[in-house]
């Protein structure tokens, strides 16, 4: 399966999860590493412009393309068992929660999770912890430039 993240170019083949665990995010708290990855790059494109203020546009990025290892089953967080709060801003701790016990239990190498910001779209959740994760391979890393319209407003 091949996955998509986008990062600042001294980052691009960085796949520890060390940002995640500095900062904290939707899906991990702060202390617990994590690798955010979606299934499109318009995914990963619109993960990125939450994040950033309106009028920044975000520079000196790349498009990294992942190949995950194939595996028999990825377990997955429905958005019907979930509290109607997970996809909050800021987000709620249920979500890191759940990620945090997916990242320490070491049991699985990757996560389904939904996309807070597009529906029906969802994020690969990576185990940087697990034994498997030298399976985890970047196959390609180019130069991204965002579209100006999704951070200026005109």
């Amino acid at each position: 399966m091949i996955v998509y993240r986008l990062s600042r170019s001294k980052f691009r083949n960085d796949l520890s999860g060390k940002g995640a665990e500095l900062a904290g995010g939707r899906w991990n708290s702060k202390g617990v590493p994590m690798l955010y990855t979606s299934e499109s790059i318009v995914l990963c494109t619109v993960e990125i412009a939450v994040h950033m203020p309106l009028g920044i546009v975000p520079l000196d990025y790349h498009l990294v393309r992942i190949e995950l290892p194939e595996l028999d089953f990825i377990p997955e967080v429905k958005i019907e068992d979930m509290p109607e709060v997970w996809k909050s801003f800021p987000h709620s701790s249920v979500t890191q929660d759940i990620g945090d016990q997916f990242i320490l239990g070491e049991e699985h190498l990757i996560l389904k999770a939904p996309s807070a910001t597009v529906q029906g779209n969802f994020n690969y959740l990576i185990n940087p912890r697990h034994p498997d994760f030298n399976k985890v391979k970047i196959i390609s890393s180019e130069p991204f430039e965002f579209d100006k319209r999704l951070f200026v407003k005109e």
